[in-house]
C-alpha cells in the first residue's frame, strides 16, 4: 500500500517528531496555559501593520519585544508565520489562518469588556467599510445616508484604498466589508465576493463642450484633440482606458492629468475643455444634475464587476448586515 506523501507543511515548516516528543493533548496544555493576549495581539499588528516595525509601534512595544513574542508562537506552531522580506512582513498560511482564531477572539474581548463596561451597543458600534475611489461617490454616499436613518447610533468609519490595500485590510480585521473587485485567486482565499454591479467607462466634459453640443458627432481622434483626465497608473480603469485605446490602434497622448480624485477631476473639466474618462455611476450625479455632459463615443461597456468582499467565516453583524443591504438596494437602482 503506497504511503501518504506528506504535506508540504509537515516537510518544509514542522520538525521530525522525535521520541522525545510531549504527546498531542500534552502540547496543546502547555501551549493552552501559555498563551496569552499579548500573542493573540502581536499577530494581528503585524497582519495589519505589514511590519514588525509598526506592529511594535501600535502595540507600544520595543522590536526587540514583539520579535520574541512572535519566536514564541511559531515554536508552538511548528511553523513560521510569518514571512519577512525586503517588502515587509507577510503572513504564511499558517499564519493566516491562526489569525482568524485571533481576531473572533480579540472581538470577544471586545464585546466583553463593552458589557462589562456597560456600554449601548449602538453607541460603541461602527461599521468599518473599504471602498474603492470609484465607489466612494457612487453608491457609498446614498448607503450611507439610508444606513443613518435606520441606525442612526452606529456609526460608519470609510476607508479609500486600492483593492489590493482593502484587501489587506479585510483579511487583517482592519475592515467589516469592502466595496471593490475580484482579485486573483490566490489574494481571495478566506475571502467571499457577492456581485453588486458591472462598472461601466464613459467620456465626460463640461456643459457647452464643443464635443456636446447638439448634433455633435465626435470621433476618438476628436477626443483626442482636447486634454484627457483619467485614472491613476495600477489601477483597473487605467487598465481598461488603455486597452480600449489600443484595440482602436490608439495611445493615450503626453500630459494626461491623472488622478483618483474625483472631485479634483470634476473641478478640472468644469473648469476647462478637459474630457474626463471615468466609471459612468461616478458621473451619473453630474450627469443628471446638467453639471456635465456626456460626449458621445463609444467607451467600453460592462469592464469590470463590483461587489461587497468579506471574510468567508465571519457571520456579519446586524449593522454591517444592514449596511450591506443598502449597498444592494442602491446598487440594483
Amino acid at each position: 500500500m503506497e504511503k501518504p506523501k506528506p504535506t508540504a507543511l509537515s516537510n518544509r515548516q514542522r520538525p521530525a517528531a522525535t521520541k522525545d516528543d510531549p504527546p498531542l493533548n500534552d502540547l496543546r496544555a502547555q501551549v493552552r496555559d501559555r498563551l496569552r493576549l499579548r500573542h493573540l495581539n502581536c499577530i494581528v499588528a503585524i497582519a495589519q501593520e505589514r511590519t514588525l516595525a509598526r506592529a511594535a509601534e501600535r502595540l507600544h512595544l520595543s522590536q526587540p519585544a514583539i520579535s520574541k513574542t512572535l519566536a514564541e508562537l511559531e515554536q508552538w506552531a511548528g511553523a513560521r508565520l510569518v514571512e519577512r522580506g525586503r517588502n515587509g512582513a507577510a503572513l504564511t498560511v499558517a499564519g493566516e489562518h491562526f489569525l482568524r482564531y485571533a481576531l473572533d477572539v480579540q472581538r470577544a474581548v471586545d464585546a466583553s469588556a463593552a458589557a462589562l463596561a456597560r456600554e449601548d451597543a449602538h453607541h460603541s458600534l461602527a461599521v468599518r467599510v473599504g471602498a474603492l475611489p470609484t465607489v466612494q461617490t457612487a453608491v457609498l454616499p446614498k448607503a450611507i445616508v439610508s444606513m443613518k436613518t435606520l441606525m442612526p447610533g452606529v456609526g460608519v468609519r470609510i476607508q479609500v484604498a486600492s483593492n489590493a490595500e482593502l484587501l489587506g485590510a479585510l483579511k487583517a480585521g482592519d475592515l467589516d466589508l469592502v466595496v471593490g473587485r475580484m482579485a486573483e485567486p490566490s489574494a481571495m482565499k478566506g475571502i467571499s465576493f457577492e456581485y453588486l454591479y458591472t462598472e461601466s467607462l464613459t467620456m465626460v466634459a463640461r456643459a457647452g463642450h464643443p464635443l456636446t453640443e447638439s448634433g455633435a458627432r465626435p470621433t476618438l481622434e476628436d477626443v483626442l484633440d482636447y486634454p484627457l483626465v483619467i485614472a491613476g497608473v495600477d489601477t483597473a480603469p487605467r487598465h481598461h482606458t488603455e486597452a480600449f485605446f489600443e484595440s482602436r490602434g490608439l495611445v493615450l497622448p503626453q500630459g494626461c492629468v491623472e488622478t483618483q480624485s474625483s472631485p479634483v477631476a470634476r473641478l478640472v473639466v468644469g473648469a476647462s475643455d478637459a474630457i474626463w474618462i471615468v466609471p459612468e455611476r461616478v458621473a451619473q450625479d453630474d450627469l443628471d444634475a446638467g453639471a456635465l455632459a456626456l460626449v458621445s463615443v463609444p467607451a467600453p461597456r460592462g469592464v469590470e464587476q463590483i461587489g461587497i468582499l468579506r471574510r468567508s467565516q465571519d457571520t456579519l453583524s446586524d449593522a454591517t448586515g444592514t449596511f450591506a443591504e443598502q449597498l444592494r438596494r442602491f446598487a440594483s437602482s
